[in-house]
């Protein structure tokens, strides 16, 4: 009778396993066989990039696609983007997978031969655009995981919900937009999405590599400006005046003591960086203001409201000691990019199984990201993925010279359809 209970849990446990190998296994051909499909997609978009909120033909493209694979497809989302849902052919839970859609006011200036020759408008002035953030390569490969799991849709316990999202670099001012926006018009309901997985490509990764960790991962960022009003005079007696160019001096000095003094770096990082500076012109008056801009960083909630009270303090105190007046506005920005431990734990294998072990936890880094909106609502996971060339210098995301060796797409779309697999059995 043992014996017989003995064989009925192996068996119980051993036929999920199987089914997984063997739906990996075809997810392994398949990323195989359309991988030039992938990388022809990822040329489209970066010919053709668009900035923030203004991802229409990007969208258009992506739903077109969408709608060719039979999936039930909605548009308009947050302004620009498009949802798609996948019903498998068996009962389970339902996973959310996202890609970003946008791309930068930046003129791209890499040799190849799918380059980015767009413009468009920002902040009222015509720019380049291009995909210097390697949002072109989420958006391929998030499509080659819809078309994989398309195709083996009855193997699939649950149902999948590909989130294509605008405006993850930020709005145009004045608008609203983003992953914040799409939680807003309830992206993880209908049906109520139970977790939510995303990744990003880094040019400084190997190919090959994936690099993950658990709760913070990025920082909080909240951009920030201060206007001081002093009292205009001439330079030549300014103490007739007073000065808010040697006022912002001080703030600036003075703000470099939250980090440094204020913030218990052992237990995680913090950023405070001025990067406006105007006021003035003309070499002999002391300006009647100046305007400030920058942004704070934090991977700790309770560090990031004392980064906020602190420097509200110093403008204030600095201002007052030199006469003037400052006004200090922090704007609303993302939260930290925050993996969830438990699942973070339940999918590492997952990584090191679709990376063949080269998957290797990293330091939290104090770039920003909106997934960490839809991490505020449910469980999420968010990972880099190597897209570094060997023969390659890694120019920095957000140049003009970012680069990708598309070849590291491929473990993108494994990775992503090898977490759907184990989360659905598990």
């Amino acid at each position: 009778m043992k014996k017989m209970l003995l064989l009925l849990l192996i068996s119980v446990f051993t036929i999920p396993a199987l089914a997984q190998d063997q739906f990996k296994q075809i997810i392994d051909e398949r990323a195989d066989e359309i991988e030039e499909q992938v990388i022809e997609w990822r040329r489209h978009f970066h010919e053709n990039p668009e900035l923030s909120n203004r991802e229409f033909e990007t969208a258009a493209y992506i739903a077109d696609y969408l709608n060719e694979l039979g999936l039930e497809v909605e548009t308009e989302v947050a302004h620009t983007g498009v949802v798609a849902l996948l019903e498998g052919g068996q009962p389970g839970p339902v996973i959310g997978l996202r890609a970003d859609i946008d791309g930068l006011p930046v003129t791209e200036r890499t040799d190849v031969p799918f380059k980015s020759e767009a413009t468009g408008i920002y902040q009222g002035k015509e720019v380049g655009v291009m995909h210097a953030c390697g949002h072109d390569t989420h958006i391929a490969m998030l499509m080659g995981v819809a078309k994989i799991l398309t195709e083996n849709k009855e193997q699939i316990k649950g149902t999948i919900k590909f989130i294509f999202q605008p405006a993850e670099e930020g709005a145009p001012q004045g608008e609203e937009g983003g992953a914040e926006l799409m939680v807003k018009e309830g992206v993880l309901q209908n049906p109520e999405v139970d977790v939510i997985f995303g990744l990003h490509i880094n040019d400084a990764t190997p190919v090959g590599t994936l690099r993950y960790r658990s709760e913070g991962i990025m920082a909080s960022v909240n951009s920030f400006s201060v206007e001081i009003k002093g009292k205009q005079a001439h330079g030549s007696a300014p103490w007739n005046g007073v000065d808010p160019i040697v006022t912002a001096a001080q703030i600036i000095n003075n703000a470099q003591t939250i980090v440094s003094r204020n913030m218990e770096l052992t237990k995680q990082a913090a950023v405070v960086t001025f990067g406006v500076i105007e006021g003035g012109v003309r070499h002999n008056i002391i300006p009647e203001s100046v305007k400030m801009e920058g942004t704070i960083r934090a991977l700790d909630e309770e560090m990031r409201q004392l980064i906020f009270k602190r420097f509200e303090t110093i403008i204030q105190n600095t201002a007052e000691s030199n006469g003037a007046e400052a006004t200090l506005t922090i704007h609303d920005g993302y939260p930290i990019t925050y993996n969830d431990p438990q699942l973070t734990e339940m999918m590492a294998p997952t990584l090191e199984e679709a990376a063949d072990g080269n998957a290797v936890i990293m330091d939290a880094i104090t770039g920003a990201e909106d997934f960490s909106f839809f991490q505020k609502e449910i469980p999420g996971f968010y990972f880099f993925i190597g897209g570094k060339a060997p023969d390659r210098e890694a120019a920095g995301h957000h140049t003009p010279d970012f680069y990708i060796d598309e070849s590291g797409m491929k473990l993108g779309v494994r990775t992503l359809s090898y977490l759907v697999v184990d989360y659905m059995n598990r």
